[in-house]
């Protein structure tokens, strides 16, 4: 019995689950293009702009899903994954920053958290890995649902939502950010600890 599954070949990279990750990467600059058309003026492009947001963000709850249904994890996945997700929310806050609908001090932060975040995992990963917990997927939802709404040309009134689901998509990110540093203390104290 061990022996089949030890004879078992991994599963390709080049299978759908892979094909649907590759397609948010593609999403990122045409999607960037649309928020930034016209200075971020153009309503249609706006709306065109969040189609193509929410279709990339839809598509990487699936693609997960797909890959996990019918054996396809790949490590090409496992890394191409989160930085597809990294690249789509990055041009979202960057492009709403330069259009001037988002503080830059909001861009910075979250970016450098996810960013930050996303380097830890490669430096602890010869200690163990760091996984990914119910408050990054929070987090996740959060910024998407944010960044929806500002993506969106909706009209002045709905300014106080935006700001409301943004600052606790923000906060979120932040608080986040420090568990998975604290995770790493403890799993670089214990490896220490088991090596002595």
């Amino acid at each position: 019995m061990s022996d089949v599954h030890r004879s078992r070949p991994s599963p390709s990279a080049w299978n759908v689950a892979n094909a649907i990750t590759v397609l948010r990467f593609l999403l990122v600059p045409l999607f960037g293009w649309l928020l930034l058309r016209d200075g971020g003026s153009d309503d249609a492009s706006r709306l065109v702009a969040f189609t193509a947001f929410a279709a990339a963000m839809v598509t990487d709850r699936a693609d997960g899903e797909l890959a996990r249904r019918r054996g396809l994890v790949t490590d090409f996945g496992k890394i191409a994954d989160p930085i597809a997700d990294k690249a789509l929310t990055g041009m979202a806050f960057v492009g709403l920053s330069v259009i001037g609908d988002l503080p830059w001090w909001v861009t910075v932060v979250v970016l450098v958290r996810e960013w930050g975040i996303t380097a830890l995992r490669f430096v602890v990963i010869r200690r163990g890995v760091l996984p990914a917990g119910r408050g990054g997927k929070v987090k996740t939802a959060l910024q998407a649902v944010a960044l929806g709404l500002f993506i969106l040309p909706l009209p002045d009134a709905v300014d106080p939502v935006q700001l409301t689901v943004m600052s606790v998509a923000v906060a979120v990110t932040i608080v986040t950010g420090i568990d998975y540093v604290l995770q790493a203390v403890r799993l670089s104290r214990d490896s220490r600890g088991g090596t002595v």
